[in-house]
C-alpha cells in the first residue's frame, strides 16, 4: 500500500512537472511546427525515462526500428505503461512523433498531459470529429517531414490473452497518409508489471519489433508478427 502511494505521487508530481514544460513547448509563438513536435518528442521521452527507472524496469528489443520516418507504429495495448516503454525505445533512435489518441482522454483529470505533450485526439463519435482528426493529421506531414505515429490499433485496453480485434482506425490512417506501419508487440502484461513496481531487483521486459509492412490487411499482418514473437519468446 506504501509502496503504492509513494509511486503514483512520484508519477503525478512529475508529471504536473512535465505538464508545465509541455505547455511553454506547446504555446510558444516562435518556433515551427516541426521543432516544436520534436522538442515535446524528447520532453515525454524524458518523462518516461525516469518513470522506468524509478520503477526499476528494463526495456529489451529484438528487432529494430526502422531510420526513416513517416511510419506508422501499430503497438498492441494493456496499460498506461505501454506508453512508456515505447517512447523509452524511441528515445534510444531519437525519434519524433505523436500519440493518436480518444478525446476522452482529453477529457480526463490527466488530459492536459495528453493534449501539451503534442497527443492528436480524434472524437469517434461525430464525423465532424473524423474530418477534423484526419485534416489535422494531414496537415502535421505536410509541416514535419519527420513525423511518426504511434497508435493502439485495437483501440482499447486489452487484458485478456491474445490481440483484440483491430479497429478500422489504424489502417485508414495509414493509407490516407501514405504511411508504412511497422508492427509491435509487447510481449507482457504491462498491467500487473505496473501494479507490482517498483522492484528491488531489476524487470525486465521485451518488445518485438516486426518489419515495415504496407497497410493493407493490417490485422492479418500483425497477428503474424504477433505469433512469430511467441514463438521466439518460448526459446
Amino acid at each position: 500500500m506504501v509502496k503504492d502511494l509513494r509511486k503514483y505521487a512520484f508519477m503525478i508530481r512529475l508529471g504536473y512537472r512535465y505538464i508545465y514544460i509541455f505547455k511553454k513547448i506547446f504555446f510558444h509563438p516562435y518556433i515551427s511546427l516541426k521543432h516544436a513536435y520534436e522538442e515535446l518528442s524528447k520532453a515525454r521521452q524524458a518523462y518516461s525515462n525516469k518513470v522506468l527507472k524509478r520503477l526499476n524496469i528494463e526495456v529489451e528489443v529484438d528487432g529494430e526500428l526502422p531510420k526513416e520516418d513517416k511510419i506508422l507504429y501499430a503497438i498492441n495495448h494493456r496499460s498506461l505503461l505501454d506508453i512508456i516503454v515505447m517512447e523509452h525505445i524511441f528515445s534510444q533512435h531519437n525519434k519524433n512523433g505523436t500519440w493518436i489518441a480518444k478525446q476522452e482522454l482529453f477529457d480526463s483529470f490527466y488530459g492536459k498531459f495528453f493534449e501539451y505533450s503534442g497527443c492528436i485526439s480524434v472524437d469517434l463519435e461525430t464525423k465532424r470529429g473524423l474530418v477534423s482528426f484526419f485534416k489535422t493529421i494531414k496537415k502535421t506531414f505536410s509541416k514535419v517531414d519527420n513525423m511518426n505515429l504511434y497508435i493502439f490499433p485495437e483501440g482499447e485496453r486489452h487484458k485478456a490473452a491474445g490481440i483484440k480485434e483491430f479497429q478500422s482506425g489504424a489502417e485508414k490512417i495509414a493509407k490516407a497518409n501514405n504511411l508504412k506501419v511497422v508492427p509491435v508487440f509487447i510481449n507482457d502484461e504491462l498491467e500487473k508489471v505496473f501494479k507490482a513496481s517498483p522492484y528491488k531487483e531489476q524487470y525486465k521486459v521485451k518488445v518485438h519489433i516486426g518489419d515495415i509492412v504496407d497497410h493493407t490487411n493490417l490485422e492479418e499482418k500483425y497477428i503474424s508478427h504477433y505469433k512469430q514473437s511467441l514463438q521466439k519468446g518460448n526459446k
